[in-house]
């Protein structure tokens, strides 16, 4: 039987697939629920441990990995590790050096304190200027002529919620006040389709996350996040409507066209 790797002449991930942060955090959060977690809507029933979607649907032999410079690190809400329609997950495949932590009001994980003084890493909160003090707003980060200090590399903060919970965690996060606050000027809107925002300069995290990589010149890394993303939501769509995938439509195009064999 020909696989879908081999029809698409792509090296599927190994198997079994190593867990990065995000899937880690999932399991952790996962072992303290007293029941189930149930998503509301969307797709009932088995979903593949590796990417969250039916079998049927499993984009794992996709995952791509795309090397770069920078860090993300992904401050996540209660039960945002456990939604399948969380994004932050598409991070954890494409950036290597991606790192999740739960977040609450009265504690604080030590490895996240931890990274935050690593030296390798100059940390930048993301997060609306408006709702920020002037000084503590960044719109851009040092281009590779001017190098952060000590030769950092930028790690990405990104508070992983809905909006009113982000607008909480930052409030509430003292460990961070300390930071700069990389307030981003996007001049698209968001595509995102899996949940709805009342407002289009509201972006998923995995948006947010390929604007960073875009500003710190990982261009390629952006779009492959990008497209990665355009592909999940599909298969997502796809699976909840019982429909097969386009495995050669414009989403699965633009991917290869980033990713060749």
């Amino acid at each position: 039987m020909t696989t879908i790797e081999q029809t698409l002449g792509m090296t599927p991930w190994p198997s079994p697939r190593e867990p990065h942060a995000v899937s880690r955090l999932r399991s952790e959060r996962l072992a303290r629920s007293a029941k189930p977690f149930l998503a509301r809507g969307g797709i009932k029933g088995e979903r593949c441990p590796g990417c969250r979607l039916v079998p049927t649907h499993c984009i794992c032999a996709l995952r791509p990995q795309v090397p770069t410079q920078v860090g993300m690190c992904l401050l996540m809400a209660d039960i945002e590790p456990l939604k399948p329609s969380n994004t932050g997950w598409l991070i954890a495949d494409v950036v290597k050096d991606t790192f999740a932590f739960g977040w609450a009001r009265t504690e604080v994980a030590p490895g996240l304190l931890a990274l935050l003084a690593d030296p390798q890493w100059q940390a930048f909160v993301v997060f609306p200027g408006e709702f920020v003090e002037p000084q503590r707003v960044v719109h851009e980060l040092p281009n590779r002529s001017d190098p952060l200090p000590a030769g950092r590399c930028p790690l990405f903060i990104l508070l992983d919620a809905t909006w009113p919970e982000a607008r909480k965690m930052f409030r509430k996060s003292p460990y961070l006040n300390h930071l700069p606050v990389l307030s981003l000027k996007p001049e698209q809107v968001s595509r995102y389709k899996l949940r709805r925002s009342k407002r289009d300069d509201h972006f998923c995290t995995s948006e947010v996350a390929s604007l960073c990589l875009d500003l710190a010149g990982e261009t390629h890394a952006a779009q492959t996040l990008q497209a990665y993303l355009e592909v999940y939501t599909h298969h997502y769509v796809q699976a909840k409507h019982q429909l097969p995938p386009a495995w050669d439509g414009a989403e699965h195009l633009q991917f290869r066209d980033l990713n060749p064999s």
